[in-house]
């Protein structure tokens, strides 16, 4: 699910503590960010410019293709509550044999990262074919950094081949009362000759193709308990709600005042731009609304945090009870969700233990239905007012057996069960399709076939 993008959509600046991360025009781009960010001064070899170049005025035809804006207007509606269909999207990020490094021309590193993203985004239009839209544009973003919180940790990986695999921490702060002085609030810059500078890099680039434009995010998920988990670790966390009640307390409102300093520096700095188009919010979703901008803002006029989608989730909770989600998580993140204008609720984590809680967000739109929800519950609970955003289980395509009966029994539990709610299909957390790439768009003609017979 920590999938980073920084090109042609939005790009997260504060790297260290986000747990997820948006998408935009080309979805799924580790190695943009990676190579960009690393070194930005280092320029794209002249002897690849060429192929980034042809890849890209096929994207320009993709994103002038007249079924985007048929999807455009299927999304408005969809955010409108007044959807023609279940809305179908499929991510496929994190499956490393989709575009893999022995298809890639260009010799460059950063010019082979930029290469894989195009390619990612003519496979997802070309084979995937959901109801992704891809916008005209390249889109960069503010270069914006932050100091930390004091006490740097230590992430040891397992040896994995370079895939995506288990890892452990040494949480800094092992005693709540005595180390937690230890910590300080971030304070956050912004590079702005380095941005222009990026800025000047990609208009060469990709002049006479694409249009650059300034659009982006600095934050993934506004939850903060994977921030409290860095810092104590996860026993931790959940010892402190018994035995330590007034420390976790104490520790979730320094990370509370910390997000917030962080999303009022953006706006204070007029680093904002708006998430109401192809914009990844949420944990698996697309931003198009007519709800934002709220009244009030003009074109000329820096983007307010309440002109903003917002993501807060605490997957690393699952295991405490709804009253302790109550009591030392929700009424933190209540706090910052109310500071935007729309709020989508959840990731992973089975919600529907916590709806009693949760539905006190005046701002929710929509909440995620992970594989692991009561599915009735949640949709009895969303009825017309909040999208039912289900994720099928990911196995039902990864696995060896690629079964379409099962597939199709899945999503007809799911139609039928939700029918009378706005519905989205999100095939996401994706990490092998068995080396069968064709799988993915497959699972989007089956959902499509069964919603058709549901009478959409």
């Amino acid at each position: 699910m920590e999938f980073f993008e920084a090109f042609c959509g939005s790009i997260t600046a504060n790297l260290e503590t986000v747990g997820f991360c948006e998408y935009g025009m080309l979805n799924q781009l580790w190695y943009w960010r990676e190579t960009m960010m690393e070194d930005a001064s280092d320029s794209i070899l002249r002897s690849d410019d060429q192929i980034i170049r042809d890849l890209t005025k096929r994207i320009a035809e993709i994103a002038h293709d007249p079924v985007m804006e048929e999807r455009r207007k299927l999304w408005h509606k969809h955010a409108a509550f007044d959807g023609d269909r279940p809305m179908v999207l499929a991510e496929h990020g994190g499956v490393q044999d989709i575009i893999p490094e022995s298809r890639l021309k260009c010799s460059g590193e950063r010019a082979r990262g930029i290469e894989q993203g195009l390619r990612h985004t003519i496979f997802r239009f070309e084979e995937v074919g959901d109801d992704h839209v891809v916008e005209p544009y390249v889109d960069y973003n503010w270069e914006v950094s932050n100091d930390g919180y004091g006490v740097p940790y230590h992430i040891e990986r397992a040896d994995n081949e370079g895939k995506m695999g288990s890892y452990r921490w040494d949480p800094p702060i092992k005693d709540l009362d005595k180390d937690f002085d230890k910590l300080h609030p971030r304070t956050f810059s912004v590079d702005r000759d380095a941005t222009m500078k990026k800025k000047a890099e990609l208009e060469e680039l990709w002049d006479g193709i694409l249009p650059v434009r300034m659009r982006g995010g600095f934050w993934g998920t506004m939850g903060m308990t994977w921030p409290a988990i860095s810092l104590i670790g996860l026993e931790g966390l959940m010892m402190a709600m018994v035995d330590n009640p007034d420390g976790l307390h104490r520790l979730m409102a320094f990370l509370r005042d910390d997000h917030l300093a962080e999303a009022e520096f953006a706006q204070r700095e007029g680093l904002l731009s708006l998430n109401n188009e192809n914009d990844y919010i949420g944990s698996g979703s697309e931003g198009y609304t007519h709800e934002l901008p709220q009244p009030g803002w003009e074109p000329d006029q820096p983007v307010r945090l309440k002109d903003l989608w917002v993501l807060s989730e605490s997957q690393e909770t699952v295991g405490v009870s709804p009253e302790m989600f109550a009591e030392f998580i929700f009424p933190y993140q209540l706090a910052v969700i109310e500071k935007f204008g729309l709020c989508y609720y959840g990731c992973c984590e089975p919600v529907h233990t916590r709806w009693h809680v949760i539905e006190k967000i005046p701002n929710l739109r929509r909440v995620s239905v992970s594989p692991w929800c009561d599915q009735a519950k949640l949709a009895s609970a969303c009825g017309d007012r909040v999208t039912f955003c289900r994720k099928p289980n990911p196995t039902l395509i990864s696995t060896s057996d690629f079964d379409e009966d099962a597939i199709r029994a899945d999503i007809r539990e799911t139609l039928e069960i939700a029918k009378g709610c706005t519905i989205e299909l999100s095939m996401k957390d994706v990490h092998t399709l068995h080396d069968e790439s064709w799988r993915l768009g497959r699972w989007v003609e089956l959902a499509r076939e069964e919603i058709d017979k549901f009478g959409y």
